[in-house]
């Protein structure tokens, strides 16, 4: 049904963070990260899903990637095995390369000889994979001349749109990298070069003149140069930026030239991942134009094309961005990998300007989009991330394409090297949780410590410890949602203006809130002792977006510290909440829940539920509403949830009126979370409306399907109309060949005697009268060619 489903991506940051930080050649960002390696975590948010990324999603992945085929794929092109390519996807070695790096991050924080033990077997293996000439790619080698047909028939042929073998590479250079700065090993790193080498000497001017269809390697030469100080490796990244567009796929960003583009467009990661590529080679070239790009970019994002949640890419057809202001809630794609690059790509955007308008996005993301990705236990996933469901949606352990799994399992770990910077004598503090962090100053070391519960709390201490007594500055950031600011732009507001001001002390002493790009700054001489106290009110707020954004209407989403909310299923009397409604003048409480998901804390207040009493008539009545942070929705089973609640009645989804269909159990010969669709009352605007829950048969196609109402008692039926669901041009389902309805006459199947012929409409109702038939269950057969289908409503009269 979708192209997109071909097209994943990840990319992880600790490497880089590593490799700029400690490794300067002739180029940098003003601004340097204090490594993850140099900062201990000891909060109860953040160090128990760090430990349990650890215990839980590394093995659980590798395990993935072990019984999936993954690791055979390069024992049979090492020769150790015989076979075929087993897995799904040309780019599936990818998987490897990311778990491997995220568990050499792990490794340095718990000290495992163990699982270092399996990496370097990992690792010896994919060496032996390798062919003589540094080209790796397991589905070409096992192959041949039979290799998938994204490969194409020889090297490099399909690069720009199918292939990935840049992809693949640019994945195993940041692992090895990885690698190398865990364990002091060059096994990996000089595999990656032997890669690197290959694609160098292939491409460039005179050469190869051909863009990666999915970007990563850009990121990756940047990193290599950094590491071997081999400028070959930077050039080939800032090549791989320069060859896109003009002309050609806005998909994967290569319309215009790199310099030129100025709005974000296509698929959400590749972009994301491409402009944090353009941020590291500005930072080591020193290219404005660059800079210039990327920064029209990020305010083309935040003011047009970011979710509350900090999530990105509003479609899920092509995993992209959509147009200005267009942010569907149900049908949100915000792929998990897209939070994690949308984090990358803020995170050098400070480096490079030092203002906290970049933190207040990457935060949002972070406890936010990011987190709804990974379970409590570490071991269930989302792919997309939207901000409402109608029971459809639930983690999955893995997927044919997997690239978020492993990309999880990579970034987690280093969390860590997100709290800290420093630009010379400036020590930045960025985000809080229970944390230690060591500074190197000229001829000193400072320790800063921070003491406080967030996000649960606003209370923050941060003791300032030098060696010796020293100057130097010390800047705190304070989030905007702690100024009445939630997103550095107009497109979402606090209804409520909170007129509580951040407290600021040094020393028990209060200090002027006074702040420099986001910060309240510090410059003085410290000595041992020194406390920063920063107390953040967390009051409960209520978010309007703008009005441009159609989706969010007569809606408000609920936010307290840096967390978005959302009502969910089981927290409701009836089970359901998209027929809620709460108003604006409703008084909100709240309290933590230890002994809920893990320790949350919930917010609680008056609202209404909304259901039909008739198809045209609605009434409400008082209910309690409770919320929960929205990261924590989905591990209590599937049902509903929405972040955007209605406010009004009219905006809120009604339960269903009782009649024949909605008040009947659903059969289909194929059977999906999305059956509840037919008789939900719920009608789209067009066919390919996806802001409503929808059926669809995706991907059987020529074939001929059923879904079936069997009534409460049996009923005399005499007409019926279907709106049929159609995502044409790009997805894969259309309107059918044909359609009938049958009655059940004792056991058997007989077909109506249609009055009116069986019309076939796009965009309204599909309608047919026949002679009434008193039966126990009415069955819709459907005729699909050359495509699949789907269903949205299916009415019986």
């Amino acid at each position: 049904m979708k192209k997109s489903l071909i097209f994943r991506s990840c990319f992880y940051v600790a490497c880089w963070l590593a490799g700029f930080a400690a490794n300067a050649q002739h180029g940098d960002y003003p601004i340097h990260p204090i490594l993850f390696t140099s900062v201990k975590l000891s909060d109860n948010f953040w160090a128990p899903r760090i430990k349990t990324n650890h215990d839980v999603t590394i093995p659980f992945t590798l395990g993935k990637c072990k019984e999936t085929g993954r690791i055979k794929n390069f024992e049979i092109a090492a020769g150790l095995k015989t076979g075929v390519f087993c897995t799904e996807f040309t780019f599936d070695d990818t998987d490897v390369y990311k778990i491997i790096e995220g568990a050499c991050y792990s490794f340095q924080i718990f000290n495992d000889p163990a699982l270092e033990k399996k990496v370097d077997s990992l690792i010896d293996l994919i060496g032996k994979a390798q062919e003589p000439d540094g080209y790796i790619y397991t589905n070409r080698t096992i192959m041949g001349d039979s290799a998938h047909e994204w490969a194409g028939k020889k090297r490099w042929e399909m690069e720009e749109d199918l292939s990935h073998e840049l992809y693949n590479i640019g994945h195993l250079i940041e692992a090895a990298v990885a690698h190398y700065h865990a364990t002091g090993k060059k096994t990996f790193l000089n595999i990656a070069i032997k890669a690197a080498d290959r694609v160098c000497a292939d491409f460039g001017p005179g050469k190869l003149q051909i863009y990666p269809g999915h970007q990563i390697i850009e990121l990756a030469m940047a990193k290599l140069y950094q590491e071997t100080g081999d400028k070959k490796y930077l050039d080939a990244g800032k090549f791989f930026l320069d060859v896109r567009g003009p002309g050609k796929d806005d998909y994967n960003q290569a319309h215009l030239k790199v310099v030129d583009q100025h709005e974000a467009v296509g698929h959400a990661v590749r972009a994301a991942y491409m402009y944090a590529g353009m941020a590291d080679i500005a930072a080591l070239t020193h290219d404005p134009s660059y800079i210039k790009a990327i920064d029209d970019i990020w305010e083309d994002v935040v003011s047009k094309k970011i979710y509350v949640t900090g999530g990105i890419g509003a479609t899920g057809n092509g995993e992209a961005f959509g147009k200005p202001y267009e942010l569907p809630n149900m049908s949100a794609y915000n792929e998990t990998c897209a939070s994690i690059a949308n984090v990358y790509w803020n995170h050098r955007l400070f480096l490079m300007h030092g203002d906290a308008k970049y933190y207040d996005v990457l935060e949002r993301t972070l406890y936010n989009a990011f987190l709804s990705g990974v379970s409590l236990t570490g071991d269930k996933f989302f792919y997309p991330n939207p901000l409402e469901s109608h029971g459809q949606h639930a983690r999955s352990p893995w997927f044919a394409c997997a690239c978020c799994p492993g990309n999880v399992a990579r970034f987690v770990p280093s969390v860590g090297g997100y709290f800290y910077a420093q630009k010379d004598k400036a020590l930045y503090v960025n985000l809080f949780a229970e944390s230690t962090a060591k500074f190197k100053l000229a001829a000193n070391t400072v320790t800063l410590e921070q003491k406080t519960n967030y996000p649960w709390d606003g209370d923050i201490q941060v003791s300032v410890t030098p060696e010796k007594s020293d100057a130097f500055e010390v800047r705190v950031r304070i989030p905007g949602w702690a100024v009445n600011k939630p997103i550095p732009s107009d497109l979402y507001i606090f209804e409520d203006a909170n007129k509580e001001q951040p407290k600021v002390f040094l020393n028990d002493k209060p200090v002027a809130l006074t702040l420099q790009q986001g910060y309240i700054v510090f410059n003085r001489k410290w000595k041992k002792g020194d406390r920063i106290h920063i107390q953040l009110p967390m009051p409960i707020r209520r978010i309007a977006a703008n009005a441009k954004v159609e989706a969010d209407k007569d809606k408000l989403a609920i936010q307290r510290g840096p967390l978005v909310y959302c009502a969910e299923w089981p927290d409701s009397k009836d089970s359901r909440v998209l027929n809620l409604v709460l108003p604006a003048t409703a008084s909100l409480t709240g309290s933590f829940k230890p002994d809920m998901l893990k320790g949350i804390y919930e917010i609680d207040g008056p609202g209404k539920s909304a259901s039909r009493v008739s198809p045209t008539e609605t009434k409400t009545t008082d209910t309690e509403v409770k919320l929960i942070p929205y990261y924590a929705w989905a591990h209590r089973g599937a049902g509903e949830m929405m972040v955007w609640l209605p406010d009004i009645a009219g905006a809120a989804r009604p339960l269903p009126a009782p009649t024949i269909a909605s008040t009947s159990k659903i059969e289909a010969s194929h059977k999906t979370r999305t059956l509840m669709a037919l008789n939900d009352q719920m009608e789209g605007k067009s066919s390919i409306d996806q802001s409503i829950v929808f059926y669809h048969w995706w991907p059987l196609k020529d074939t001929v399907q059923w879904v079936q109402y069997n009534f409460e008692k049996p009923a005399s039926v005499s007409s019926s109309k279907v709106y049929w669901f159609d995502d044409g041009p790009f997805g894969g389902c259309r309107i059918p060949a044909g359609w009938r309805l049958l009655y059940k006459d004792g056991e058997s199947w007989k077909p109506v005697k249609n009055k009116t012929a069986y019309d076939v409409k796009k965009d309204m109702y599909s309608e047919v009268s026949f002679e009434p038939v008193t039966t126990q269950a009415l069955r819709l057969e459907v005729t699909m060619k050359d495509h699949s289908g789907g269903i949205m409503e299916w009415i019986v009269n």
